[in-house]
């Protein structure tokens, strides 16, 4: 593709689990799904360079299934990415799917236009038969033009056949934008869907029109005991928790150049985990004469393949309100050892540093 859109198409992430957005540059906002970030005020995208923004949901339509979030951030750099007019669709027509699909890194899918207005559930949809998986719903179709045709959503349940995706059609796109020009953004807004008024106040009915509102429109999720917990940790870190959110009761940020992984397993274990560094490709005693010889409790380091793990483990039925200071501070101390170790393993015995290392700039 011409453009690079890697740098236009941004991952979302929450408590709740992670999709797919893109950057609009004349509208300096962030478009995706509405049920991407359903319940959430607050969330984050990341770039394809794993950098985290801070984002805010300001405006959702969720029968158009739509949702805009603005970031304080100068993203004036980023090249502009146009919305292609309706008649512009063709069957047979090249598409791409841009995404982060289960949230893995970023990926483009080809394939190309089945129908250009198809009636789904009440609604048109453009449909495709490129690749549409978990995760890539709220990032954007882009068609040879390097044009935006539709926003991915995910497979309707009710659609047996392979390779067979939906998007949201640009005029649902259109009107949700044309509304938002003008708009404040620092609070939340749900759009009706009948007479397009912006409601900033929780309702139950629009106070226009009188519409009934979706159910729970207005509610926000709340995260469990156990992630505030960890939260609590993350900040200790100097970590924003918003930003390191991967998922439910899963979290993955940096410190310093360390990646952190912290998230719950079997419902049983709190795991803190970083992969630190990897085994030097030659003479590798002296790092295992190392680790073996070395007391690192509470924390242990493994090895899988050449990649050197730090992780810290503990059951979920020891952390009680004796020991929960003690476990957050060892959890804190963790990711400042991770940080501290990498660097020593590369200049005292060789070692290479982690693909999952973030080389930080002085």
């Amino acid at each position: 593709m011409e453009q690079n859109i890697s740098n236009l198409v941004f991952k979302v992430t929450h408590a709740g689990g992670s999709g797919s957005c893109f950057y609009l540059k004349s509208h300096n906002f962030f478009v995706t799904n509405y049920h991407v970030v359903e319940g959430y005020r607050t969330v984050a995208v990341h770039d394809n360079e794993r950098n985290p923004y801070e984002a805010k949901v300001i405006l959702v339509n969720p029968q158009l299934d739509i949702a805009l979030m603005a970031v304080e951030h100068d993203f004036s750099a980023l090249p502009e990415l146009c919305l292609a007019e309706d008649d512009a669709l063709a069957i047979g027509g090249k598409v791409h799917v841009a995404g982060y699909p289960y949230g893995m890194p970023f990926t483009l899918t080809e394939g190309s236009l089945s129908s250009p207005k198809q009636l789904m559930n009440g609604r048109y949809y453009i449909q495709i038969d490129a690749a549409v998986n978990p995760g890539n719903s709220g990032g954007p179709i882009i068609n040879d033009r390097n044009e935006v045709v539709g926003i991915t959503v995910s497979k309707f349940t009710d659609s047996s056949a392979d390779n067979m995706g939906f998007g949201i059609r640009m005029e649902s796109l259109r009107k949700l934008l044309e509304a938002a020009e003008g708009m404040e953004r620092d609070c939340f807004h749900v759009q009706c869907d009948s007479c397009e008024e912006l409601i900033a106040d929780e309702e139950e009915y629009c106070p226009s029109c009188g519409e009934k509102l979706p159910e729970g429109v207005f509610e926000q999720r709340h995260i469990s005991p156990l992630s505030e917990f960890c939260e609590r940790a993350i900040g200790a870190m100097g970590i924003n928790p918003v930003l390191a959110r991967d998922g439910y009761e899963s979290w993955l940020f940096h410190k310093g150049s360390s990646e952190i992984r912290l998230f719950v397993y079997d419902r049983a274990y709190l795991f803190a985990v970083s992969p630190i560094n990897l085994l030097p490709k030659k003479e590798v005693e002296k790092v295992l004469d190392y680790m073996l010889d070395t007391d690192f409790a509470p924390y242990k380091l493994g090895i899988e393949g050449r990649q050197i793990y730090m992780c810290y483990r503990i059951h979920l039925s020891d952390l009680t309100e004796e020991s929960e200071e003690r476990i957050l501070t060892n959890l804190v101390q963790l990711a400042e050892k991770a940080d501290e170790m990498d660097n020593m393993m590369v200049e005292r015995f060789g070692c290479e540093f982690s693909a999952y290392t973030k080389h930080v700039e002085e």
